[in-house]
């Protein structure tokens, strides 16, 4: 959307939850765990202008919703989500390569499902939408019509805040105006 070049690169990190800090830190400690392992996974001597890390939670009733296990874990997700309201919180990480600096951004956004009846539960996960993603569903495809309230940054909810990613971007000396 931004017309910034890009290149993915998944990095091998284990994005187990800890219990050992604050559960709204877990996204940036992931995000920071991403970025640090792209960096040990290139070659020597490899400039690298920026590295940008991005990691997505949900916090539903004081826990962690995470990226489902399997179909039943999708099921018991999307029931509990179903008629309430959850938070999302979206952490980004950059790496400005001539600096050696590493800045951070969080966005939060408060979600609200309307009631879904269980033929509509299993209708979703059976487009298996929710693969890797974070509550079990993806707010920018077909979740989308169970969605009544956002109350924050949509572009949070898909994974990656806009306006976060520019305002950091800016601060970091970089312009998408060039």
């Amino acid at each position: 959307m931004l017309k910034i070049p890009f290149r993915v690169i998944i990095p091998n990190t284990d994005e187990t939850l800890t219990s050992a800090i604050d559960l709204e830190q877990i996204p940036e400690l992931i995000a920071r765990e991403k970025v640090t392992a792209v960096i040990h996974s290139l070659p020597a001597g490899q400039e690298i202008p920026w590295i940008l890390g991005a990691d997505t939670v949900i916090f539903f009733n004081g826990k962690i919703l995470g990226k489902p296990e399997n179909q039943e874990q999708a099921v018991e997700y999307l029931t509990a989500l179903q008629g309430n309201t959850h938070t999302v919180i979206t952490s980004i990480v950059l790496y400005n390569g001539r600096t050696k600096d590493i800045s951070s951004r969080i966005c939060k956004t408060n979600v609200t499902f309307a009631p879904m009846s269980k033929e509509e539960i299993q209708w979703y996960v059976e487009t298996g939408e929710w693969h890797g993603a974070a509550g079990g569903y993806r707010i920018q495809s077909l979740a989308s019509c169970f969605v009544q309230k956002i109350d924050g940054s949509y572009s949070c909810v898909v994974g990656l805040p806009i306006f976060e990613l520019y305002d950091i971007l800016k601060e970091q000396g970089y312009s998408i105006l060039e």
